[in-house]
């Protein structure tokens, strides 16, 4: 399916009316964000041809790319720039959940206990009328989750999940929704250096990778839980892939059990190595050969040769460009483990690719992810 020019028209809709002919477009969503952004302008070659745009701050704003939704949200500014032969006017805002990371966590009371990771995320985002969706079934009680003085509701949200192996996002109908790295499903097209990609390019960066990862926290006393119990809780894990003594202890906040900090250590050296290992890709277009968009959370293969890329790789950000060099998406991909919580001990039981070309990390990572496991 060839996409058309209709397919890649920007309308921004404000007050039921729909807004065109944007010569700056810039878009961008991500699995790690709880908020979408936009950017859009106009210019105008000559003064007193300009079109006023009666858009107010704070007006709520559909973009739609083509027939596609990509975010409702908040206009934020309507900034206004000229020269002698140039009027330049634009509107940028944000998803609906920019509330939550601009906005302090003063829920009363501010304690929950024996709920799931969903109810407290929909009591936390209650307060700003937003609805919230999980994609993954709901988790078992946490012990307790308390909001800590001057933090964000966001920075609660990403604290509890980060405990529970989830992620916090938005989608384009600015709700709040919880996931796991992945769960976007696959994408059509794959990501190939002398095919679709018009420039790529990884950092390599190993300087945060350590040989030894140790979670330190507290389990207070409850009715059925007390003395040793309480103790300090600690859980460790070593990286043999790392090649020199480096260990990092990590004081975890909140309620910590002895589960609870063996996965986070391993949360930490997984989501390391994986962000070692990120990439970004520009394409042209926005769209995929079958006329579906470019979004976060898509597992997509990347076959870059020069980098030495040959596996299944998560799309963890997309921005959507329209600018003086066309029209152009930006991804940022990384392997699962960059953002995908992992079990146990993975590291053991990992699996080499059978068959077939290995990429120049297969000695760090697997060649492909298998989400199941």
């Amino acid at each position: 399916m060839t996409a058309t020019a209709d397919d890649h028209k920007v309308r921004l809709r404000v007050d039921g009316m729909d807004y065109g002919g944007w010569m700056r477009v810039n878009i961008g969503a991500g699995i790690e964000r709880q908020a979408r952004d936009f950017d859009l302008g106009l210019s105008w070659r000559w003064p007193g041809q300009d079109q006023p745009l009666p858009i107010k701050q704070g007006a709520e704003a559909q973009v739609w790319i083509g027939q596609d939704l990509v975010l409702t949200g908040w206009v934020f500014a309507t900034p206004i720039n000229h020269t002698p032969d140039q009027i330049t006017r634009g509107v940028s805002g944000r998803s609906l959940t920019a509330d939550l990371v601009d906005c302090s966590a003063v829920n009363k009371p501010g304690q929950w206990r024996k709920q799931s990771v969903q109810k407290i995320v929909q009591a936390l985002a209650k307060p700003f009328g937003l609805p919230v969706v999980s994609q993954v079934p709901e988790t078992q009680a946490l012990a307790d989750h308390s909001i800590e003085p001057g933090e964000t509701v966001f920075e609660s949200i990403d604290r509890l999940l980060t405990l529970s192996r989830l992620l916090s996002t938005d989608d384009a109908q600015g709700r709040v929704v919880i996931v796991e790295p992945g769960s976007g499903g696959r994408a059509h097209d794959a990501l190939e250096v002398g095919r679709n990609v018009l420039s790529g390019g990884a950092s390599l960066d190993f300087s945060q990778i350590m040989s030894e990862y140790r979670v330190v926290g507290q389990k207070s006393g409850t009715d059925e839980s007390w003395g040793e119990d309480t103790n300090e809780v600690t859980a460790s894990v070593a990286d043999p892939r790392a090649t020199r003594y480096r260990p990092l202890q990590i004081q975890q906040q909140g309620q910590v059990t002895s589960l609870l900090a063996r996965e986070r250590v391993n949360w930490e050296r997984g989501s390391r190595m994986g962000k070692a290992l990120a990439a970004g890709y520009t394409v042209q277009g926005w769209r995929q050969s079958n006329g579906a968009l470019w979004v976060p959370n898509l597992i997509v293969a990347v076959r870059d040769p020069i980098v030495g890329f040959e596996r299944d790789m998560l799309i963890t950000e997309v921005r959507y460009s329209l600018d003086e060099n066309g029209t152009t998406a930006s991804l940022s991909v990384a392997p699962p483990e960059a953002v995908l919580p992992e079990p146990q001990d993975p590291h053991k039981a990992r699996k080499l690719k059978k068959g077939g070309k290995a990429d120049n990390f297969e000695y760090l990572l697997p060649a492909d992810w298998d989400k199941k496991g």
